[in-house]
């Protein structure tokens, strides 16, 4: 699916990806801005399950106070999480 996410798609995925907490809507929409082209069907499932992390919870994995556990422990995820981190 690389690439061939279409503008509708694309569209739902940024509205999901808007948070309650500004700080993670500006890390999510600089990753979008970057990296939203490129997204593969495992990254739209991977981020899919990332954003349903709680607010407080994601910001605190962007700052690294808190490590990735349970079910987000995941490859897909982490490199999905460094990604927004390196921006």
């Amino acid at each position: 699916m690389s690439g061939d996410l279409t503008h509708l798609e694309r569209a739902r995925l940024r509205w999901r990806a808007r948070r309650g907490l500004l700080e993670n809507d500006l890390i999510l929409q600089r990753f979008f801005d970057a990296y939203e082209a490129d997204l593969t069907e495992e990254d739209v499932g991977a981020l899919t399950r990332l954003l349903e992390m709680d607010d407080t919870d994601l910001l605190d994995i962007f700052l690294d106070r808190a490590d990735l556990a349970g079910a987000y422990d995941d490859p897909r995820i982490r490199t999905l999480v460094e990604r927004m981190k390196s921006l």
